[in-house]
């Protein structure tokens, strides 16, 4: 089974990687996209030249990778950044694949962003694509994807999880998804050094407490128009 993982920057989305790798049954890889994001867009992120020499930029080849590249575990999950994919993209090879959506409340990704950019705009944090995503997946699929809050999995790491192998149709295993050794892993993407440092140092989810940081005045105007979408998306989630 091939799990695609859709997200925005910020959203745990590297600790869910953490936890579906600790799987026994389970291939993970980091971002596959990002080398073409950063050829076709010439946006100077940290390591940038890094990423590109690491990933190829051609995007069919990539998709051929992610859909007919055979992997050793029953299990291959994808984890995808939605911005890396813009408008206009071909998602017809989503079809055969299973989908997920990881979403979290714009005031924090902003926030949380701007701890390691100057800056931040719609598309950086990719609330609005991942709607788009969603409509363009759902309709591919004919299913819409399984939805989860970061909130939701932090709270309760354990039932979120299950919530989403219940959807996948494969077992939860707590023992492995729930814990997992501190480090780095060669599954990570070259930028690990300038994104992953909390990720690094954790042995499991973070405990949550519920606080939406105060957003600059300057940005408002970019959450409140996020809000609209996560809020769409989070009427996804299971009841």
């Amino acid at each position: 089974m091939r799990v695609c993982m859709w997200s925005g920057p910020r959203n745990i989305s590297t600790a869910m990687m953490r936890s579906w790798e600790n799987r026994p049954d389970c291939t993970v890889v980091d971002e596959p996209f990002y080398a073409c994001y950063l050829r076709e867009t010439g946006l100077p992120h940290p390591a940038r030249e890094a990423v590109i020499a690491s990933q190829s930029t051609d995007r069919s080849e990539v998709i051929r990778q992610l859909t007919r590249q055979p992997v050793a575990t029953p299990l291959f999950y994808q984890k995808h950044m939605t911005k890396h994919m813009p408008a206009g993209v071909d998602m017809g090879w989503c079809a055969a694949m299973r989908h997920c959506f990881l979403i979290r409340d714009p005031a924090e990704v902003i926030a949380s962003y701007l701890k390691r950019m100057p800056s931040v705009d719609e598309h950086d944090i990719g609330i609005a694509r991942q709607a788009e995503l969603f409509r363009e997946i759902s309709a591919e699929t004919g299913t819409p994807p399984c939805v989860i809050d970061a909130a939701d999995v932090l709270g309760d790491p354990g039932a979120a999880l299950a919530s989403m192998c219940g959807y996948l149709g494969v077992d939860f295993l707590p023992e492995s998804m729930l814990s997992w050794p501190p480090g780095r892993r060669e599954s990570d993407g070259v930028w690990a050094p300038h994104w992953y440092g909390n990720v690094e140092k954790s042995t499991g989810f973070k405990r949550y407490h519920r606080s939406v940081p105060r957003v600059p005045d300057k940005y408002q105007a970019l959450c409140d128009s996020a809000r609209t979408d996560y809020e769409w998306l989070s009427a996804f989630r299971p009841a």
